[in-house]
C-alpha cells in the first residue's frame, strides 16, 4: 500500500498540482483575496446584524443592542453589546460552521481572558450565537441570555 501510495503522490498527484500552480493568473489571485476579504467579512457583518436586528430585538425589546467599537470587537471577540440600566451583556457571532470546523467550537484561551474582562468591566456574561443564513442556530442561549438579564435587572 505504500508503493502505490508514493506512486499516486508523485506520478498523479504532485504532477497534477504542479499543473494547477502553472496556470494560476494574477486575476485569480485578485479575485480569490477580493472575495475573502471584501465579500466574505461583508457577509459576516450582514449575518452578524441579522442575528441582532431580528433574532434578539424582538426578543428583548427593552435592551439597546449596539455595535461595539472596533477595539473591543478585535481585541475582546465582542461583535454588540446589549445594554440593560448600566450593565451590559456582550454577543459575540459566529457562523454555524466554526461549531462544526472547529469540533465543537468553544472559545480560546485569548477569548476567555476577553470574555473576562469584559464581564469585569460592563458586568454582565458574554454569549456566543450561532448563527446560519442571520437565523440563530442555538436557541438555548437565548434562555442563557434572558437569566443573565434578569440577574442584570435586578442589580439596579
Amino acid at each position: 500500500m505504500g508503493e502505490r501510495l508514493y506512486v499516486k503522490i508523485t506520478e498523479i498527484a504532485i504532477p497534477g498540482w504542479t499543473e494547477a500552480f502553472r496556470q494560476i493568473t494574477l486575476d485569480d489571485c485578485v479575485d480569490y483575496i477580493y472575495n475573502l476579504t471584501i465579500r466574505r467579512t461583508w457577509d459576516g457583518y450582514q449575518r452578524e446584524k441579522s442575528v441582532v436586528t431580528d433574532g434578539l430585538k424582538p426578543l428583548f425589546p427593552d435592551i439597546e443592542f449596539i455595535e461595539s467599537d472596533p477595539e473591543l470587537d478585535h481585541a475582546g471577540d465582542i461583535d454588540f453589546l446589549g445594554k440593560v440600566n448600566s450593565y451590559a451583556i456582550g454577543i459575540q457571532v459566529k457562523p454555524a460552521t466554526a461549531k462544526a470546523n472547529f469540533g465543537n467550537y468553544s472559545p480560546s484561551e485569548r477569548m476567555k481572558l476577553g470574555f473576562d474582562s469584559f464581564t469585569q468591566k460592563y458586568g454582565g456574561k458574554v454569549f456566543i450565537i450561532y448563527s446560519v443564513k442571520g437565523e440563530i442556530a442555538n436557541p438555548e442561549v437565548l434562555v442563557e441570555i434572558e437569566n443573565e438579564l434578569n440577574c442584570l435587572r435586578k442589580r439596579n
